[in-house]
């Protein structure tokens, strides 16, 4: 959530926010009407609480006719106080659950409209030329089957649309990656975590997921306990209801997890192989910050990212995602998309996004700086989402004969593997 003084003092920077997101403007007058009522009534309660305690001084010392008199003001006063504490409890209820609806402030930056109004920043390798090799590309459900890595046929089977096994080389393909991007986060100074896919409501609110993004979480009903759609929430929620110093900032995680997604808003998209799914792996980065060294994070969480697929060999390109397809903790993100040579376009790969303050507010995690404690700012930043990555290295990597390179950095994790064989029929 955000700052609630900082609406107060510039509220057109958040209405020009909700705009620039396509959201509901007036949402921001109503929390400032809320606002606005809740301190009132919190000014009321407690005169009316500092004049019940005077009375009360007075009564013991009244005359026989006087208490009478004042026993009569006090049960009055008496019913007043109750009120103005039910009317301070509602407006307080009324603003929190305005404020919980507002997304984050849009940084100034980011490009305004909707999903294809991004800014590319700039763009990565070299696109192969399929044609001047001699040869059609293949898609990488059809290669998967080539090299026995892919069964989706058998994932609906099991599970229904979306769902797929990934069978011999294909699960040593994702074991691979996985080990490959938790190395390189080590490097960079990422304590590795392996975190919980089940979190409470408390935690998938705090982290922002419950709004917006609720069509697409999992519920367990009889548990009220959510799965979740990236490590990002149980991150996220790690250091709830904290005080953090700060000369332990920044903090470092990169976390490993099974993620899950209805998917709820892609009827008809992706419908063919492993790019779209219900379930899959992920490494994901989350930093703790200050909020003055958060643009600084972002920008170090990008470096990353375009390090691990320039590691992997992949042509991408860098956007600025536009306002209106930011997700509503995000002030900023940034994604990396890899070239997808048989859907011709580039595709979302990696992302990152800066939340601010947004998620600490939310979850009371905040840092303390000599006698100030104030919130923190925290960042997440995607490093590898298993199965777009192996659609992204099956695609590109691909040889004639069906057979796939393997890039130097995943060599280790692979045996030695240069090349991924066809397997016999």
């Amino acid at each position: 959530m955000i700052d609630l003084r900082l609406l107060r003092e510039d509220p057109d920077r958040a209405r020009a926010s909700q705009r620039a997101r396509g959201e509901d403007v007036a949402l921001v007058d109503a929390l400032l009407s809320a606002d606005e009522r809740r301190r009132s009534s919190g000014v009321r309660f407690d005169e009316l609480r500092n004049e019940q305690k005077s009375l009360g001084k007075l009564i013991p010392k009244a005359s026989a006719d006087e208490k009478a008199e004042l026993l009569k003001k006090a049960s009055q006063l008496a019913a007043d106080v109750k009120a103005a504490d039910a009317e301070r409890d509602a407006a307080d209820a009324e603003t929190q659950e305005l404020l919980q609806r507002l997304g984050n402030l849009v940084h100034p930056d980011v490009p305004v409209g909707g999903e294809e109004d991004f800014v590319t920043l700039e763009t990565h390798g070299t696109i192969r030329d399929f044609g001047a090799e001699g040869f059609e590309p293949k898609d990488h459900l059809e290669l998967g089957q080539i090299l026995g890595a892919i069964d989706v046929e058998r994932g609906a089977k099991v599970s229904g649309s979306r769902f797929y096994f990934l069978t011999g080389v294909g699960a040593l393909l994702e074991l691979a990656l996985v080990n490959a991007a938790i190395a390189q986060a080590t490097a960079a100074g990422f304590t590795p975590m392996l975190t919980p896919a089940l979190v409470r409501p408390q935690s998938m609110a705090g982290t922002g997921f419950l709004g917006q993004a609720a069509q697409d979480v999992y519920h367990l009903d009889k548990d009220d306990l959510y799965l979740v759609g990236t490590s990002e929430v149980p991150l996220a929620a790690y250091h709830m209801d904290e005080i953090i110093d700060a000369d332990r900032l920044p903090l470092r995680y990169a976390g490993f997890s099974p993620c899950f997604r209805r998917e709820a808003g892609s009827h008809g998209k992706d419908t063919k192989g492993i790019f779209r799914v219900h379930q899959f792996d992920k490494v994901e980065m989350f930093s703790y910050v200050t909020p003055e060294d958060s643009q600084a994070e972002h920008q170090r969480l990008l470096a990353w990212e375009k390090q691990w697929l320039s590691a992997l060999e992949l042509p991408f390109r860098v956007i600025d995602v536009a306002s209106g397809d930011l997700g509503s903790s995000a002030a900023r993100k940034f994604d990396c998309e890899a070239w997808i040579p048989t859907q011709g376009k580039y595709r979302e790969l990696t992302s990152t996004s800066d939340c601010t303050e947004f998620q600490s507010r939310r979850l009371s995690i905040r840092v303390r700086e000599g006698k100030q404690i104030r919130p923190l700012a925290t960042l997440n930043g995607t490093l590898c989402a298993v199965p777009r990555t192996i659609v992204a290295i099956l695609e590109n990597h691909q040889q004639a004969d069906g057979s796939v390179y393997v890039p130097e950095v995943l060599r280790p994790y692979l045996g030695g593997r240069e090349v991924l064989e066809p397997v016999a029929k």
